[in-house]
């Protein structure tokens, strides 16, 4: 009774690596794993995409290196820093789970922002990527190392370490400000139920990149009362009228809670203080991603299209939208 196979019947089916992996996946620790057919299934399929994407970086004539090369790279040596952690504590399903699907997705991020291009950087992720699943796809593992062109096992490859001089805090926060608003913007269309034939965002004005700065450096010094430092500054500045500042000041200080947990204060000050031209720059994948013309103003400047008054709910970090 219950969910069970036999071990050489779910390897016939599926595959070793497949069996394997399903069963790493299934459970932590000392766990029993539960077995499922269909995600047996999908680990198969799992695997078939990435001998596939193996084929195709190998294949690749890689352009020069691109924004979106620095950003692959750097959040690479993240997953490393959590494989590694993780395997080195027993957590397997946690390192296998980051090692296929959290580095696929970052992958299929990659190529989204380049519009299927493969860049400069994709074969040395790719072979760092088939690397670290070594350990638990060795079959497919050493298949796709020999695809890649390399000699020799990738068992015997040593394991990747991370290189903190390929990290780059900014790119990766850059990505992640403009993935969540992608969020936002989905949301804003589910609401309305149709597809929009412009969206137009509006980045926080410069008063309120001063607030963000005044949150960080109280932040830094950590007063008694941040939030109530930094109403009376705000008040005093002129920035904020009296029944809004706590409100405001409430929003920017939560934001940055959540962003200082993984960057550094000064990286969210920079990507703050250029997020006018991120957004621009991102313009035209957006407009590929919604199907809808994208226009990018900031708040405060003059003669800016805004019928709903959505300039004034920007925030640094998260701008405003207004979609038709």
């Amino acid at each position: 009774r219950g969910n069970f196979i036999p071990l050489k019947k779910a390897i016939k089916l599926y595959g070793a690596d497949a069996t394997r992996a399903t069963l790493l996946l299934a459970a932590e620790d000392l766990d029993d794993p539960d077995w499922r057919d269909k995600n047996a299934r999908e680990v198969r399929s799992m695997l078939e995409t990435l001998l596939r994407i193996c084929r195709e970086v190998s294949s690749a004539q890689s352009p020069n290196h691109t924004e979106m090369d620095s950003w692959l790279l750097s959040t690479l040596q993240r997953r490393i820093e959590r494989i590694t952690s993780a395997m080195e504590v027993l957590k397997t399903r946690t390192a296998i789970s980051e090692a296929l699907y959290g580095l696929y997705n970052d992958w299929k991020w990659y190529l989204r922002r380049t519009g299927g291009v493969i860049g400069e950087a994709a074969r040395s992720f790719v072979e760092t990527w088939i690397r670290l699943l070594a350990p638990f796809i060795p079959f497919t593992a050493e298949e796709c190392w020999s695809i890649l062109g390399k000699e020799g096992f990738v068992s015997l490859a040593p394991w990747p370490r991370p290189d903190e001089e390929l990290v780059n805090e900014e790119r990766e926060l850059e990505e992640e400000i403009l993935a969540r608003l992608m969020d936002d913007i989905r949301s804003i269309i589910g609401v309305y139920g149709k597809s929009p034939e412009k969206v137009i965002l509006y980045v926080a004005a410069s008063s309120k990149k001063k607030i963000l700065d005044k949150a960080l450096e109280l932040m830094s010094s950590k007063p008694k009362n941040p939030m109530g430092e930094l109403i009376k500054w705000m008040i005093s500045q002129k920035l904020a009228q009296p029944k809004k500042a706590p409100t405001l000041a409430k929003l920017i200080l939560d934001m940055l809670a959540a962003y200082t947990s993984s960057y550094e204060p000064e990286v969210v000050r920079r990507v703050a203080e250029n997020e006018l031209t991120i957004y621009q720059k991102a313009a035209e994948f957006l407009e590929r991603e919604f199907n809808a013309k994208i226009e990018v103003y900031q708040e405060g400047e003059k003669d800016v299209y805004d019928p709903r008054g959505k300039a004034s709910s920007a925030l640094p970090l998260r701008p405003g939208v207004y979609v038709e």
